[in-house]
């Protein structure tokens, strides 16, 4: 059985069926170190494991391998960072219990629509070993909690930048907000890099435009020789507008045509190789809202379920029976922010209220009430008044601007947050004699 991408809740892609094949014929050959990262080490069958995992992922994307070589470079560079990631996760006591382990397994079998054991079944089936999926798995949220810690929390998005950041976007775009999909090439440089390191830099980068103009496939030179965290997927950083692109290349960007590639453009990051793969025109965001209004009963030591339904019911069939929702909302119901408005919700759009909450709206029809059912609130009944078609795209743009500035920004000090932790560690590569 072939099982669904599975994403977590962060930037793990995993494809099961991939991996499975990539370790489904272990190869039994004499171990011997590669890297010494701090007082830790990386060996070569770990190198093997994942060149074997990856190679899986990009034959399944349909993206050309590297030449080995480079390849091999890539993917011990981002063993090296992701063990970093790990000591330094260790070192300030950020642990994954099996509990939260197990819950995140179960919302990737239910993605894929499978019972816990089902899930197990097919991995096994497929030839992956089911603790050493829990463990990948176990160090992908480890390292989510670290970056939250370390660069997500500290990164804050203010309503004038949401403000700058919708007006630059007017500017740059006569014909309405424009999205862009755009690949990069990053050539990196060390922090406080010496003259010497740059120039080799920018030779490095010059040679690759010189390659891509020649006809070079650029997914394919990514993979081989980028040092940006989306070199795996060929360097595609997927859809943006324009004030969602790094700064450095914005600008650029909608000046450039499909397929167009840009000169090596120069960071504190390193040399940057964009293609825009493709745009597209921003369209209105149109949802449907729901008037609605409820009763909240909750439940604690004194009111059990059963005593709230009850209760619930009874208020059901006074409403039924001509008494007014509104006045019966005041004097019963326990949520103190609509109570006095008689149980109004006013006017609601998708994702603002509770997913079983949610589901009861739309199954009804204008007037009618539910029977009661339960969230993690407590008790409710719901009647919808009215439905109707609204234009959100104005709060929609700055929910997505304020997203955006916040991704941006965490992807810049990312980068930056990981070469520091790069340029601080003792890594010493070893040879197959030592």
């Amino acid at each position: 059985m072939k099982l669904l991408p599975l994403t977590l809740f962060f930037a793990l892609t995993c494809v099961i069926g991939s991996v499975a094949g990539a370790e489904r014929t272990p190869v039994v050959e004499l171990d011997h170190v590669l890297v010494v990262v701090n007082d830790d080490v990386i060996t070569q069958s770990e190198l093997n494991a994942e060149i074997a995992t990856i190679s899986a992922q990009l034959r399944q994307q349909n993206t050309a391998l590297p030449p080995a070589d480079m390849l091999n470079k890539q993917v011990l560079e981002r063993l090296i960072l992701k063990r970093l990631q790990l000591q330094l996760a260790g070192s300030i006591g950020i642990r994954v219990d099996d509990d939260t382990l197990n819950r995140a397994i179960s919302t990737i079998a239910q993605q894929n629509k499978l019972s816990l054991a089902e899930f197990r079944d097919v991995l096994e089936k497929d030839g992956f070993s089911f603790p050493v999926f829990r463990e990948r798995i176990r160090e992908e949220i480890i390292i989510n909690r670290l970056r939250q810690r370390q660069v997500d929390s500290r990164v804050t998005v203010t309503e004038q930048e949401v403000d700058n950041f919708l007006s630059n976007r007017q500017r740059q775009s006569t014909e309405g907000a424009e999205e862009y999909r755009v690949a990069q090439i990053l050539i990196a440089l060390p922090e406080a890099a010496s003259p010497e390191q740059i120039d080799k830099a920018r030779q490095k980068a010059g040679e690759v435009l010189k390659k891509l103009r020649a006809g070079a496939d650029f997914s394919e030179t990514a993979v081989a020789v980028s040092d940006d965290q989306q070199a795996l997927q060929g360097g595609d950083l997927g859809w943006r507008t324009a004030s969602q692109l790094p700064t450095l290349f914005a600008d650029l960007t909608i000046k450039m045509q499909p397929g167009e590639i840009s000169e090596p453009l120069r960071s504190p990051s390193g040399f940057h190789i964009i293609k825009l793969i493709e745009k597209r025109g921003e369209t209105a965001h149109i949802v449907q809202q729901t008037q609605a209004r409820h009763i909240l009963i909750r439940t604690n030591e004194i009111t059990a379920d059963s005593d709230a339904q009850t209760r619930l019911q009874q208020l059901k069939q006074r409403i039924e029976g001509g008494d007014d929702f509104a006045a019966l909302a005041t004097s019963h119901s326990e949520d103190p922010a609509t109570a006095v408005n008689g149980g109004s919700l006013g006017w609601v759009s998708p994702g603002d209220v509770d997913t079983q909450f949610e589901e009861v709206m739309h199954s009804l029809k204008p007037g009618e009430v539910s029977a009661p059912f339960q969230t993690q609130f407590g008790w409710h009944i719901l009647q919808v008044l009215d439905r109707r078609e609204h234009d959100s795209t104005r709060e929609f743009n700055r929910s997505k601007a304020r997203e955006a500035i916040r991704n941006r920004k965490i992807e810049e000090q990312t980068q930056a947050w990981l070469r520091a932790l790069r340029d601080e560690a003792y890594v010493e590569y070893k040879t197959e004699d030592e």
